[in-house]
């Protein structure tokens, strides 16, 4: 049984960092897609980033490129997004995700395994 847990979250200012992490266990994770979704209160659970474990291939919604940054080590299985340059429009409840296969998906329904989230706050 696939299990994620997500760690990092915390209250930040505005132009401010925080790196999100994700524990993965239960599965061999090389051969899944892995995922960061957000979620603000009243809105839809929205795609942040994806990596393929394989070979690290990424890809980024428009309103985090350039800003965030996701990434694995192999060794802890664990999966990290940097965040950087932090706006008050970033808060929300952040969630890891995972399904097997290579291809990268933006649509939350793609994704089989889900973390508890975690709580970012982007004061202004």
């Amino acid at each position: 049984q696939v299990q994620l847990v997500e760690s990092g979250g915390g209250l930040v200012q505005a132009g401010g960092s925080l790196r999100l992490s994700c524990a993965a266990s239960g599965g061999t994770f090389s051969m899944y897609r892995m995922a960061w979704f957000r979620q603000a209160p009243g809105t839809e659970r929205e795609f942040v980033a994806a990596l393929r474990w394989s070979d690290r291939s990424t890809h980024y919604a428009d309103s985090v490129k350039g800003r965030f940054t996701i990434s694995r080590d192999n060794a802890r299985n664990t999966v990290y997004l940097q965040m950087n340059s932090l706006k008050p429009e970033d808060t929300a409840v952040y969630y890891c995700a995972a399904s097997y296969g290579g291809r990268l998906y933006v649509l939350a329904a793609r994704y089989d395994y889900w973390g508890q989230g975690t709580q970012v706050t982007v004061s202004s």
